[in-house]
């Protein structure tokens, strides 16, 4: 069994997804298809001041399967409602490598322990503190730790640069 990627139509990878195990259950192809996968991660924000953990899709428009690539099971694929294709050159799907495959599920994995935050932040970039005692201070990022969701940001006070470590969450793009 090789991995191939399917298209589908933005935003109904869940549909489609449900339809193509809908439809192994009914037909005798349950043999030729093993997994089926969406890849999501897990994200933090800062909605209404209050920190979330959200599910995002992070290949939208795209489903992962394990599957053995025959007339039959390509057609059952192909005939899905929600799905429009294979991804590869031409008619034929093209099968993606192991480490391909395990770097994806390897981040989805990653994020359901420690989510990663919905907002990055580059070096030099300008910012706006919400949060803390620098409420309404305008800054520069100079160091990111994304490991941990924390950054520093020098900010002018009395006339002189005064580095703080904050959170992502405590400050959001100007």
């Amino acid at each position: 069994m090789e991995w191939y990627v399917i298209h589908t139509q933005t935003g109904a990878e869940d549909r489609a997804k449900a339809g193509i195990d809908r439809r192994i259950q009914t037909t005798d192809l349950k043999k030729y298809v093993e997994e089926l996968v969406v890849p999501t991660e897990q994200v933090s924000e800062v909605r209404g001041g209050k920190k979330r953990i959200t599910t995002r899709k992070f290949f939208p428009g795209y489903l992962l399967i394990k599957m053995e690539m025959t007339k039959e099971s390509w057609y059952l694929i192909k005939t899905t409602p929600g799905v429009t294709s294979f991804i590869g050159p031409g008619r034929q799907p093209q099968k993606l490598s192991d480490q391909e495959v395990n770097n994806i599920l390897k981040r989805t994995v990653d994020t359901e322990s420690r989510p990663s935050p919905k907002v990055s932040f580059d070096l030099h970039e300008p910012v706006r503190i919400t949060q803390g005692p620098f409420a309404n201070f305008n800054g520069t990022v100079t160091e990111t730790y994304p490991e941990r969701g924390k950054l520093k940001v020098s900010v002018p006070v009395f006339g002189r640069a005064t580095l703080v470590e904050l959170e992502y969450w405590q400050v959001e793009k100007v």
